[in-house]
Formats: C-alpha cells, sequence, structure tokens
C-alpha cells in the first residue's frame, strides 16, 4: 500500500425486499394442481405418512363435496365397523410405537417421513391425465443422464410442463419464476435454459422443443451429415414460412433445385414429426381416455348454471383423536414432565400440526376451485347455456384472476389440469380461454369465435372454387368479422386448413 492510502471499512444499511414462501403456502399450490384421481392418491400417501391424519369413519363428506352422481345408498354392517375399529386400533399401535422409541439412542430410532413439508419435498411436480407413458418414460431417460438435485428437480418441472404433443409453451423466464415462488427452488433462465437442453437430448426427437420450427430443426440435428440434412436444416430454418404454406416453387428457385432434388427434399421434410409427445406410447402424450372431471356443470332449461366439485373418493380429513388425547394428557402434566415426555410431545404436535395444515390445504383448495369455476360460469355462462363454441367470449387468465381475487398463476394451475363435464361434453378448463382481437373499430372480438366462423365457411364453399384468403375476409367481414387478409390467414394455418388451391 502506498504511503499516504488509508483502506477504510465501511458499514450500510440497504432496505431489501425478499419474496418468501411458506412451507403451507408450497403444500397449498401443489394440492391445488392435482386433478381430483391424484388428489385421492396424495391424501392417501399423506394419511399413512401421518399417524395423526385420518378420514372420517362414517364416510360423510360436507355438502359442498358431495358430486352429482347418485350411486345409491350402501348398508354399513358388521364388516364396515370391524374394519374401521381395525384401522383405529393400528392408528393407535403406530401411535404407541412411535412414542415408545422416543428417547432411544439414535441408531435405534425409526425414521419418520411424515408432516406436509416433507410430503411435499417428495411428491414430483404432476402431469395431468393418465400420463404412465409420457411422463415416466421421460423420467427414466433422467435416470440416464448426470444431474444435480436442483437439475433434477427443474427437469422434472419441465417434463410436467410439455404438452400434450411434447412442446413446452411456457417460457423459461416463466418457469423460473414459477419454480422461485411455488417451489422455493432459486434458479436462474439461464438454469433453466441448460436444463431445457439436456432435455431436447432425449427421445424422441424434437420432445421440449418450444416451436414447431425448434421442433423439427432438433429432429434435423439428430440425422447423419449430409447435403440433405444440410438442405432441410436451411428450409426449416430460413424458408419456415414458404415450407409451412407450400410455397415449394419458391423454395426450390432460391435452392437452386432441379425436380427432383425439391421432391427428395419435401419427402423427407414430411417425415418429421411435428408431434414428438403423440409417438409415446398413446395416441397423444397425455391419455384422454381416462379423464375424471373435476366439476359436474348442470344446466336447467330456464337458463340457470349451477355446479358441483366432483370429489369422487376424497375423503373428509380429522386429526385422529388418540393424537389430539395424547396431546392433552402430555399439556396437563407439563409441570412434572421429563426429557422423554418433552420429547414426545414435541413429536405429537409436529404430526397434528402436519394433520391440521393438511385439512387446511384441502380446504383452501376447495375455495380456489370453487370461486375459480364460478367466475367462469359467469363470465362464459351463455355458452353453458347453448353449447355453441362461438357464445365463448374473449376471457384470459388475469380476467378470472381479477374476478376471482387469485393470483394469475393460481387461476393457471387450476385451468391447466383440471376439466369440467357440462350437458354439451367434457372440456378442460383452458377451452374457455381465448385471446381477443381488437377491430379498426376498437371491436373486441372472440378469435375462438372468428375460427369458428372461418371453418364453417370452408366446410360450406365450393370444393371445385375454394376461397382464397381475400374472399375469405369478405365472407367473414359479411358475419360482422372485418379483420384483415393477413389475420385470416394466421387463424386459417392455426386450424390446420391448406391454402385455397391445396383444398381443390
Amino acid at each position: 500500500m502506498d504511503q499516504g492510502q488509508v483502506q477504510v471499512q465501511k458499514q450500510e444499511q440497504a432496505l431489501k425486499q425478499t419474496q418468501s414462501i411458506t412451507q403451507q403456502q408450497l403444500l397449498q399450490a401443489r394440492l391445488v394442481e392435482l386433478p381430483v384421481a391424484q388428489l385421492i392418491d396424495r391424501i392417501n400417501t399423506e394419511m399413512n405418512d401421518n399417524p395423526a391424519l385420518e378420514a372420517d369413519a362414517s364416510g360423510e363428506q360436507p355438502d359442498d363435496m358431495h358430486d352429482n352422481y347418485d350411486d345409491g345408498a350402501v348398508e354399513s354392517g358388521a364388516d364396515d365397523d370391524y374394519d374401521v375399529q381395525h384401522e383405529r386400533e393400528e392408528r393407535q399401535s403406530a401411535l404407541d410405537e412411535a412414542l415408545n422409541n422416543i428417547g432411544r439412542d439414535d441408531e435405534d430410532l425409526p425414521v419418520y417421513h411424515g408432516g406436509s413439508a416433507n410430503a411435499v419435498d417428495e411428491q414430483p411436480e404432476m402431469v395431468y391425465g393418465d400420463t404412465t407413458s409420457f411422463y415416466d418414460e421421460l423420467k427414466e431417460q433422467m435416470g440416464e443422464i448426470d444431474l444435480t438435485d436442483k437439475q433434477e428437480q427443474v427437469m422434472e418441472y419441465l417434463i410436467g410442463s410439455l404438452d400434450d404433443d411434447g412442446l413446452l409453451r411456457k417460457s423459461t423466464d416463466s418457469i423460473a419464476d414459477e419454480l422461485a415462488i411455488y417451489h422455493n427452488i432459486d434458479v436462474t433462465q439461464k438454469d433453466v435454459d441448460e436444463v431445457l437442453a439436456k432435455l431436447q437430448e432425449f427421445d424422441p426427437a424434437g420432445i421440449g422443443a418450444r416451436s414447431l420450427q425448434e421442433c423439427l430443426l432438433l429432429q434435423i440435428d439428430r440425422r447423419d451429415d449430409s447435403r440433405l440434412k444440410t438442405l432441410m436444416h436451411k428450409v426449416v430454418k430460413d424458408y419456415f414460412d414458404e415450407f409451412t404454406k407450400k410455397h415449394w416453387d419458391k423454395i426450390q428457385l432460391a435452392l437452386g433445385l432441379t425436380d427432383d432434388q425439391a421432391k427428395t427434399l419435401n419427402r423427407e421434410l414430411c417425415k418429421l414429426n411435428p408431434k414428438p409427445g403423440a409417438s409415446m406410447g398413446e395416441a397423444v402424450g397425455h391419455s384422454m381416455q381416462h379423464i375424471t372431471p373435476d366439476f359436474i356443470v348442470d344446466t336447467q332449461d330456464d337458463g340457470t348454471v349451477t355446479f358441483t366439485l366432483n370429489n369422487g373418493e376424497v375423503p373428509e380429513l380429522h386429526v385422529s383423536q388418540s393424537f389430539a388425547d395424547t396431546m392433552k394428557e402430555y399439556q396437563d402434566n407439563r409441570k412434572n414432565m421429563s426429557r422423554q415426555m418433552k420429547e414426545a410431545l414435541l413429536y405429537t404436535k409436529k404430526k397434528i400440526d402436519a394433520a391440521q395444515g393438511f385439512i387446511e390445504a384441502i380446504k383452501m383448495r376447495r375455495h380456489t376451485l370453487s370461486v375459480t369455476m364460478q367466475a367462469i360460469i359467469n363470465w362464459q355462462h351463455r355458452f353453458f347455456e347453448d353449447g355453441d363454441e362461438a357464445s365463448l367470449r374473449p376471457m384470459i387468465l388475469k380476467d378470472i384472476a381479477e374476478k376471482t381475487g387469485l393470483d394469475i398463476s393460481t387461476v393457471s394451475r387450476v385451468s391447466n389440469s383440471k376439466y369440467a363435464l357440462t350437458r354439451w361434453g367434457t372440456f378442460p378448463l383452458r377451452y374457455f380461454f381465448s385471446d381477443s382481437y381488437v377491430t379498426e373499430n376498437g371491436e373486441e372480438l372472440s378469435t375462438r369465435r372468428i375460427k369458428a366462423a372461418l371453418r364453417d365457411i370452408i366446410d360450406g364453399e365450393d370444393k371445385k372454387r375454394p376461397l382464397n384468403d381475400d374472399a375469405l375476409k369478405d365472407e367473414l367481414k359479411k358475419q360482422g368479422f372485418p379483420i384483415a387478409r393477413r389475420t385470416v390467414a394466421k387463424y386459417r394455418e392455426q386450424l390446420g386448413i391448406p391454402i385455397a388451391r391445396l383444398r381443390r
């Protein structure tokens, strides 16, 4: 240090705002996203792990938990009474054994995994529907690569966020936020991108892509090096718009290809799979054959729309009386309490707190689902009356969040995993959401309604003289949908409808 220089340490106070989430909030977030079938499994797991949590012996549920089906009354006989008594005895035995073990040497103590915090941590991120052939196959491939514990958690969340076709339509930035807020996993967008890159190396090729273009490029990259591979990559990367519109004459001219070369290139590109998730065992990644609706919506002839939660075999939960009595006994003798009794009191309190927390989270889930569904019905009331897709109004997550007072991410979790049984069929809740198109006059139109009208026009056109996009624009305008020609082309492509000359 030069003479005359002085090193000074300064201590400053700074106000910093951080966001944290409690274990109870984390548990509530996890339960909200579970469909009813998986909720039942989750409850059974929690009851097995925590002997302080019991189901109502009567099997009765509160009024708002009954579904609309009448399966008939079942009389409780002697066998039922025996089963209930037997279950009570088993739980009392488990309590006695646990209390007896407290105070022994560590090597003699059993390892307990109960409690809401541990149970939540053990639960992998769930995917909706029957996902054995989709989720589990990707999970098996996880075991074949080296991942840190944090990377495994991110990978599981990414797999759970894939759509039915195997594509990822959430941004990695939003996924990083969700992991931090709802799962207490601190990762950056770069961290998520790195794990996603590993997921995109899984089979089948194209899994985890964020767009159709990226999906096709990932598949091309797996091919052996050749001129054909180079051309395929160039078409998808540089001429993707022409490729999707089947403008092969423009592509052939731009690349200087002969007719035979263009045909070969076209044939190879058509072998690529735009829906890699569909190749994983089921017709689609998430089997849609075993959907259990979470809501049962009833539309009366007078237009009244009501709904009930379909809780299936979800039991009414309560804290075990054995644990409650033990807790009271220890508290009454607190003055003359030995070390072992104090440990027993702490153990009992921990289990009771975990049971009460889980019961409260179940109630909060019920409330969240109810207010969300009611808000959707209020917003889309006309659709529930007539079942006409064109009756669906523009509605986004923010609209329902504002109506319910819930966070947008909570509404997203509910709508991405739940189904509603209506008079007109069973629909995923996300079916009721759609963006809006604002005309030059400021009129807000539902994109779903426009697409429905567009489909009807094309279905009714003269197949010998199909309408081009300009003509479709004019027909839509006549029906009250004054949209631009480029918007017509966009919606037509989203519906998977080819251009006019290919519809002959």
